[in-house]
C-alpha cells in the first residue's frame, strides 16, 4: 500500500475502463454476418462463439474470486487484461487461418477467462471504497459492461468495413489490453479501516455489514441461495428477451423489422442506464427493496406483454424489464457486501455470478423451445411471469433471514 490515499473515484474511473473493454462482448453479433459470408460458417456455429465465452466467464468469475481476493485487483486486472487482450488479438489469428475451432479458444475460452477475472475484479473493489455509495459505485462500473455494445458495435462495424474481420480483432486486441492494463495499475485495495468512522452525506455513519463471512461459510448460508435463485431468475428472463425481442415486437406489437431493430439497440442504452439508477436507489430504499421491486413490476409486465398492440406501449414495457435485467446485475455486489461483508466479496460474487453462466444457456433455450411448441411469444412470456412470482416470494422470504441475523447481531452486542 502505497502512502499516499488514492482518489475513489478514479478508481471507479478505471473499473469503467475495465468493464467498458470487456462488456464489448456483447456486441459479437456484428461479427456473425461477416464470418457467414467470409467463410460459409452457419449461424448457429458462430453464435457458440458467444455462448463459450460466456460460460467461460461464470467459470472463471467463480473458480478466480478467491485469486481476485489473495493477490489484489491490480494483479487480477493485469491477469484480465492479458487473458482478454489474448483471446481478442488471437481471434484475428484464427480468422487469417480460417480456423473455427481456434476462434472458440481463443475469443471464447481465453476471452472468456478474461472476462470472468475482469468482471469481479473492479467490482469487489470498489464495494470496499465505497462503503457509503454501495449502489452508485457498482453501478458506474456495471453500467460500463452494459453500454460498452452500444460504443463499440458501429466501431467493429466500420473497422471490418474498413480493414477487414481479422484487422479488426488485431486492433480491438490491441486498444483493449492497453486500456485494461493502464486502468488495472490504478487499482488498489483501501486501507484497512477504511471509512469505518466516517459519516456519509446524511449525517448518518455508515451501516455496519450483516456479517463478515469467507465465501466457503457463505455458501453454506440459506440467505446465499436466495441471492442465486433470484439473480438466476431475473437474468434467465432477461437474457431470453434480448434473444427474441425484435421477432416478438413484429409478432405482437406488429412492429416492422427496421423498427423492431431500432428498438433493439435502445434496449442497450435502458440496460446502461437502469445498472446506474437502480443501484443508486438501492442506497437509499436498501437492496432488500429495490429486489422486490424489480419481481413486482416484472410480474406486471409479463403477464401484461402477451396483450399490448399498441407499439409505443410495448415498446416502454419491453425498456422497463430491460432497466431491471440491468439493475440485478448493479445491485447484487452491493448486496452481497450487505449481508456477507468485504472479507472475500470477489470470491462470493464469482459464485453469485454462476447464475449468469446458467441463465445464458436456460433463458434462450427456454424462450425458443416454447415458441417452438406453441407457435407463440404469449406462453413463454406467462412462464416467465410465474418464474417471477417465485422470485418475489423469494424476496420476500430473504427479508425474515435478514431480520433474524440482525437480532442476534443486536443481541450479542448487548451481551458484551
Amino acid at each position: 500500500m502505497s502512502g499516499k490515499l488514492k482518489n475513489r473515484w478514479l478508481i471507479a474511473l478505471s473499473a469503467v475502463g475495465i468493464h467498458i473493454s470487456i462488456g464489448s462482448v456483447y456486441a459479437w453479433s456484428v461479427f456473425t454476418n461477416p464470418l457467414s459470408e467470409q467463410f460459409g460458417w452457419s449461424l448457429s456455429a458462430i453464435s457458440l462463439t458467444f455462448s463459450i465465452a460466456i460460460a467461460f466467464l461464470g467459470l472463471s468469475a467463480a473458480f478466480m474470486g478467491h485469486f481476485v481476493e489473495k493477490y489484489g485487483p491490480r494483479i487480477s486486472g493485469l491477469v484480465s487484461a492479458t487473458f482478454f487482450g489474448i483471446g481478442i488479438i488471437g481471434s484475428g489469428f484464427a480468422v487469417q487461418v480460417e480456423s473455427l475451432w481456434l476462434l472458440y479458444v481463443t475469443y471464447g475460452a481465453l476471452g472468456g477467462i478474461g472476462l470472468g477475472v475482469g468482471y469481479i475484479t473492479p467490482v469487489s473493489t470498489l464495494v470496499k471504497w465505497f462503503p457509503d455509495r454501495r449502489g452508485l459505485a457498482t453501478g458506474l462500473a456495471i453500467m460500463g459492461f452494459g453500454f460498452a455494445a452500444m460504443i463499440s458495435s458501429p466501431i467493429m462495424a466500420s473497422l471490418i468495413d474498413s480493414v477487414g474481420i481479422a484487422n479488426t480483432f488485431y486492433i480491438l486486441g490491441v486498444t483493449y489490453f492497453i486500456i485494461m492494463f493502464s486502468s488495472s495499475l490504478y487499482l488498489e485495495r483501501p486501507p484497512e479501516g477504511y471509512m469505518e468512522d466516517v459519516k456519509v452525506d446524511s449525517g448518518k455513519k455508515v451501516k455496519a455489514d450483516l456479517s463478515q463471512l469467507t465465501a466457503n461459510e457463505a455458501v453454506k448460508t440459506k440467505r446465499f441461495w436466495f441471492l442465486w435463485i433470484m439473480l438466476f431468475i431475473n437474468v434467465t428472463c432477461g437474457i431470453a428477451i434480448l434473444a427474441v425481442a425484435s421477432p416478438m415486437a413484429q409478432e405482437i406489437a406488429g412492429l416492422t423489422a427496421v423498427a423492431a431493430a431500432t428498438m433493439v439497440g435502445i434496449m442497450g442504452f435502458f440496460n446502461g442506464v437502469g445498472r446506474l439508477a437502480w443501484a443508486s436507489i438501492s442506497d437509499y430504499i436498501g437492496r432488500p427493496n429495490v429486489y422486490t421491486a424489480f419481481f413486482a413490476i416484472q410480474i406486471g409486465a409479463f403477464f401484461v406483454l402477451p396483450s399490448v398492440t399498441h407499439a409505443i406501449l410495448f415498446q416502454a414495457l419491453l425498456f422497463l424489464i430491460i432497466t431491471c435485467y440491468g439493475g440485478g446485475f448493479a445491485s447484487i455486489p452491493a448486496y452481497i457486501g450487505d449481508l456477507f461483508g468485504t472479507k472475500q466479496l470477489g470470491a462470493i460474487h464469482g459464485y453469485i455470478l454462476t447464475a449468469w453462466a446458467l441463465a445464458g444457456l436456460v433463458g434462450p433455450i427456454l424462450a425458443a423451445n416454447v415458441r417452438e411448441a406453441t407457435e407463440s411469444y404469449a406462453a413463454t412470456l406467462y412462464i416467465f411471469g410465474g418464474m417471477f412470482v417465485i422470485a418475489l416470494l423469494v424476496s420476500i422470504i430473504i427479508r425474515w433471514d435478514i431480520q433474524k441475523l440482525q437480532k442476534e447481531n443486536a443481541a450479542a452486542k448487548l451481551a458484551s
